[in-house]
């Protein structure tokens, strides 16, 4: 698995008022992949995605409160759902605790959870809307 991020993802408990803070208190400027369920902001290679705690905590296939899950996801994209299959089978191989298997998603993509050893969840995931450079950077 090369050494990057792509996105983090912060679960919000209402996605209006916390972009309005990033837009407003930061001075931010949300990405167009943005939409009335996900805000983005792009931040030097790497990009902050704004969702719902609920939504997000349901995705990764856990409860949205208590043990288990801390509000947010850091998100490893790769470029095809096979990427994501290949790289979960290296990481299950090397004993990575697998949250989530790999699967077709609601929002379009493909992806999987896995946990760190602190319990930090990281989508292993394939956006078929997230347009990547040849090192693996969001690219506009």
């Amino acid at each position: 698995m090369e050494q990057r991020l792509t996105i983090i993802t912060l679960g919000v408990l209402n996605l209006k008022k916390s972009t309005e803070f990033y837009i407003s208190k930061f001075g931010w400027k949300k990405s167009n992949a943005s939409n009335e369920y996900i805000s983005f902001f792009n931040l030097n290679g790497i990009q902050l995605a704004l969702y719902t705690k609920d939504e997000l905590a349901a995705d990764a296939a856990v409860n949205s409160y208590g043990n288990g899950f801390k509000g947010f996801t850091l998100a490893y994209n790769v470029k095809s759902e096979k990427e994501v299959e290949h790289t979960i089978n290296e990481l299950k191989e090397k004993g990575v605790e697998i949250i989530k298997e790999p699967q077709k998603v609601n929002w379009g993509g493909y992806n999987s959870y896995i946990s760190d050893l602190d319990g930090n969840l990281w989508e292993i995931a394939f956006n078929p809307y997230l347009k990547l450079d040849e090192k693996g950077n969001v690219k506009e």
